[in-house]
């Protein structure tokens, strides 16, 4: 059995500096369990001179250790070290992940801790099987494009999967012979402290993965101004992105890798095959996680002839869902992450209704949580094109349902004038696949499915509002790389 007692928890009491837990000083930051809303400890809330500790001795420590310079096999060996001791520490790590989180421990310790070391494992892999390249120049030269590490990458994660968001940004970064200095959410800030201690206990100099704990405002923003932070990766919010990429514009130049919002479409063809097996993937794509994903999959567009029949589905699927603790090993459906964000989804759909859509399933919380919020999964049909409920990303169980006749009709109401992370095709045609492959514009077009797989090989990353680069993928390591141009006369 994987349940577990919450309130006998051991938590990190601070930043994580050379090795070293640092407790901070100033203001605390309470932490509450989502589940229940219960108080469960607090951080410190980094200043400016906290986060320039941290950055200076990063790059002290990658400096001395000779990080960045150690052959590449030696960095791999390192990574993988690391990656067996996440898995052989799961269950701790798992509960540290799931007592502050949205995420159940049935799901972090199957899941999301397995995703976490299989990435820093790929990673590993990468240290030596990439490099710059030897360019056509006259006879009497030698042209070479030669890659070295940026030095300190600033990194910042989000609350929705705290650990696995982290090894997108931590397994490429040290695996290309960076430091890093990261900041998690304010929300979920204890199990990355442990990640990073294991990657200590693998034999990472200290120093080389410091984190640092804080809001946005104050220690986001200090770790992103740091002059000696030579690159930034951050998943959150399009505003949020928005705002770091004009700080780091206007703080030393540097480049950015943003994982942005979304407010993905899956559209439905009459021809995608077995209804059943179409709504269960539906659902998952727009329920997992309580639907606190960035790539949910929110906007149902659906072809006329089927959407009755696969509503019908959708709506015994909504209301066969049960709320739990996450530190309950039957948990399986997440609770919403505070009272902020419970509020902005339950405004928008009500919002939506008020406007004239019909509520089919859902549109409240679970009763009896106590204090946690679960929102049952919601269902709104005949919404507008311009319903809050379309448009904004509402980071909950919500799904709007909108029909279509024709395909240019249904490629129309897929498309979406900000976002462009990840979209759903269903259907059996595969031509039909490919055009509405070719004109969605986003990131990551998923065809008979609807989520990531354990492949890591393929990137991702979203196209306008939703984001700039690639996390994953060769692409993701090559980021974390600057290349300098060398030509030589002999």
């Amino acid at each position: 059995m994987l349940s577990f007692d919450p309130e006998k928890v051991p938590l990190p009491a601070g930043h994580l500096i050379g090795g070293k837990i640092h407790v901070g000083h100033g203001e605390r930051i309470s932490v509450n369990r989502p589940s229940d809303g219960q108080f469960l400890g607090d951080i410190p809330d980094a200043d400016a001179a906290l986060v320039d500790l941290a950055v200076t001795n990063a790059h002290q420590s990658w400096r001395e250790s000779g990080w960045g310079t150690r052959s590449p096999r030696e960095r791999a060996r390192v990574l993988r070290r690391w990656a067996d001791l996440i898995e052989a520490n799961a269950e701790s790590l798992g509960r540290l992940e799931a007592v502050s989180s949205t995420r159940p421990i049935y799901d972090v310790v199957n899941h999301e801790i397995p995703f976490t070391a299989e990435a820093i494992r790929f990673y590993a892999e990468c240290c030596d099987k990439y490099s710059g390249d030897v360019l056509p120049t006259r006879d009497s030269s030698l042209g070479m494009l030669v890659p070295e590490p940026y030095g300190v990458i600033g990194a910042i994660t989000p609350w929705n999967f705290p650990l696995s968001m982290a090894s997108w940004k931590l397994g490429p970064a040290l695996a290309a012979g960076n430091a890093v200095v990261l900041k998690p959410s304010e929300l979920t800030p204890f199990s990355s402290v442990m990640l990073a201690e294991l990657a200590i206990e693998a034999g990472l100099p200290a120093g080389v993965l410091n984190i640092v704990q804080g809001r946005g405002v104050s220690c986001g923003s200090a770790l992103v101004n740091n002059p000696l932070v030579r690159k930034v990766s951050f998943t959150g919010s399009t505003a949020t992105g928005a705002q770091i990429m004009s700080q780091a514009a206007l703080n030393g130049m540097k480049p950015v890798t943003l994982e942005l919002g979304g407010k993905s479409p899956q559209l439905v063809f009459d021809d995608a095959g077995d209804l059943e097996t179409v709504a269960a993937r539906i659902f998952r794509g727009f329920t997992a996680n309580g639907g606190q994903a960035c790539v949910a999959g929110t906007r149902l567009v659906v072809q006329s002839g089927i959407a009755e029949a696969l509503t019908g589905k959708l709506i015994e699927l909504c209301e066969s869902v049960e709320p739990g603790n996450t530190w309950q090993s039957a948990c399986r459906y997440a609770p919403i992450i505070d009272a902020r964000q419970a509020k902005k989804i339950q405004s928008i759909v009500q919002t939506a209704i008020d406007e004239g859509a019909q509520l089919l399933a859902g549109g409240e919380f679970f009763p009896d949580t106590q204090q946690g919020y679960f929102f049952k999964p919601t269902l709104l049909a005949g919404v507008g094109a311009d319903s809050a409920a379309v448009q904004e990303e509402i980071f909950g169980p919500v799904l709007t349902i909108q029909t279509f006749d024709s395909e240019e009709q249904g490629l129309a109401l897929a498309s979406h004038p900000l976002y462009g992370l990840a979209a759903g095709v269903h259907t059996l045609n595969i031509e039909r696949a490919m055009r509405a492959m070719r004109r969605l514009a986003a990131g990551t077009v998923w065809i008979n499915r609807y989520g990531r797989s354990g492949d890591f090989i393929i990137p991702t990353g979203g196209f306008n509002g939703s984001g700039i680069g690639k996390d994953l993928g060769r692409q993701a390591f090559e980021a974390c790389l600057r290349y300098k141009s060398v030509l030589i006369d002999f």
